[in-house]
């Protein structure tokens, strides 16, 4: 199918990519024309702003960093409200569900219909395909847009309600968060009683301890020392915020 992806950072990179790959016509958009440049490559075509991508084609995908950037790429001046093709939003961020709903309630009266989509599974699994793909939206949208969702990973369907998907999204990235630091007090506590820490890690994946940061992230970036696991942590701290703004809203007060 004919796509527009905008946002070719860690993560829209790889799944920009894996959509040429797998056969489907690309149109994309980056701030950064180097971004863009690889994809073109492969047959992608470049667009001027993210308004051109929505006079393109139907289908619009997003991965972006922020709810700012998220707000002024849907509604801006240049926004994805301008084009006149655009028939569907998918959008691959993580904004939370009170973003996702004013999001809903701007793209609603051009009849443009809102797909939430975060994903979970970092770099490694944008570029290998295996990433946790949550979605919200019309049942029959999604169905539509399916087949492209798939070359991401696993699809799971959350609801038609708009930002049940991003509900999901930031329960897992709360307890993602909560395992990296409570894996990195506990690894520093008995580096500090005279372990090592690459013992202390075998042990955890063995028993019941074991979870992401120790299985994936210790070995792969803490332990080497580069510290480098493709999500900053700005991101994790935008995300965890989201998380407690929500649980508040639901009268789930957290300290």
């Amino acid at each position: 199918m004919e796509i527009g992806f905008i946002g070719l950072g860690n993560m829209g990179g790889p799944m920009s990519r894996r959509l040429i790959e797998a056969g489907h016509k690309l149109t994309v958009f980056d701030t950064r024309k180097e971004a863009m440049e690889p994809l073109v490559k492969l047959g992608a075509e470049a667009a001027r702003s993210p308004a051109d991508v929505a006079a393109r084609v139907e289908t619009v995908m997003t991965s972006l960093p922020s709810l700012t950037i998220g707000m002024k790429v849907v509604g801006g001046e240049d926004g994805i409200i301008r084009g006149n093709r655009v028939r569907r939003y998918v959008d691959l961020s993580t904004t939370g569900s009170r973003a996702a709903r004013d999001t809903y309630e701007v793209l609603k009266p051009r009849g443009i219909v809102q797909i939430d989509s975060p994903v979970s599974g970092g770099v490694a699994g944008a570029e290998k395909g295996t990433l946790a793909v949550m979605v919200s939206g019309p049942r029959d949208e999604v169905e539509l847009v399916r087949a492209a969702l798939e070359v991401f990973g696993k699809v799971f369907y959350c609801g038609d309600k708009p930002g049940l998907a991003q509900s999901m999204k930031l329960a897992n990235n709360f307890l993602s968060a909560t395992g990296m630091a409570a894996s990195s007090e506990a690894i520093a506590m008995g580096v500090k009683a005279g372990l090592d820490p690459s013992l202390m890690v075998d042990v955890i994946n063995a028993g019941s301890g074991m979870n992401t940061a120790t299985t994936q992230k210790f070995p792969r970036s803490v332990l080497p020392g580069t510290f480098d696991y493709g999500f900053g942590m700005g991101l994790m701290v935008k995300d965890v915020r989201l998380f407690l703004e929500e649980a508040e809203s639901f009268g789930i007060p957290l300290e």
